[in-house]
């Protein structure tokens, strides 16, 4: 069962949520904030699998508790749940240790998927926010990056590549082990050092490479 913390500053949202995770039957909320303060507070407490922020909150909001999460709990993945998809906000959240960004308007299979998702250690971006990350990027002309991320994945040997290519496709580590015959300590390991020598923070910025580099079987 993923355990869930669910911060957003409306009652009425926090039902609407917990009641499409709990049909599901993969996961529960085990703790609710209505702001982003009480959200790293309870995240520390609880310990969930993951935490699921809303960017708008009052005292503290979704972003900088996102960072505040990331930083002290970096046991819990971290999601965004909005009804905001500017650039900004998902090149903050991203950059920021978001591993998922979820659209409160998306189809309720989204939020379940996305949670199962970033809880196996993944990430997931509503079809909306994917195609802002893959069109537009965090930074840069697209042809510049594409060129730095050729370079930058040439530095990997065959093998990384392969791996890179799957986190690039949202496999979590247990997907990748099943489709390359290994065990998943070895996927893990072969994931860690994917990311130091990229040198990025996590699976989103690398799958971003994998994207840019053409890793990603369409």
């Amino acid at each position: 069962m993923i355990r869930v913390l669910l911060a957003d500053d409306e009652a009425m949202v926090r039902a609407g949520v917990r009641a499409i995770l709990g049909s599901d039957g993969g996961a529960e909320v085990v703790a609710e904030a209505g702001d982003g303060r009480e959200a790293v507070e309870l995240t520390r407490a609880h310990r969930p699998d993951v935490a699921l922020l809303d960017i708008r909150m009052p005292r503290l909001d979704g972003l900088a508790a996102a960072e505040e999460i990331v930083r002290t709990v970096p046991g819990t993945a971290v999601a965004m749940l909005t009804t905001f998809s500017e650039g900004t906000y998902v090149t903050r959240a991203l950059g920021g240790g978001a591993t998922g960004f979820l659209l409160k308007s998306g189809d309720p299979y989204e939020l379940i998927a996305g949670v199962k998702a970033v809880a196996a250690g993944a990430a997931f971006l509503s079809p909306k926010v994917a195609r802002y990350v893959i069109g537009e990027g965090l930074g840069g002309g697209r042809l510049i990056r594409e060129e730095q991320a050729r370079v930058r994945a040439a530095v990997l040997s065959p093998r990384e590549r392969e791996v890179l290519g799957l986190v690039g496709a949202g496999l979590s580590n247990s997907e990748i082990a099943a489709r390359l015959h290994l065990v998943e300590g070895t996927v893990k390991a072969y994931v860690s050092a994917v990311l130091g020598r990229l040198g990025v923070r996590n699976r989103v910025r690398a799958a971003i490479v994998a994207y840019e580099a053409g890793l990603v079987e369409s």
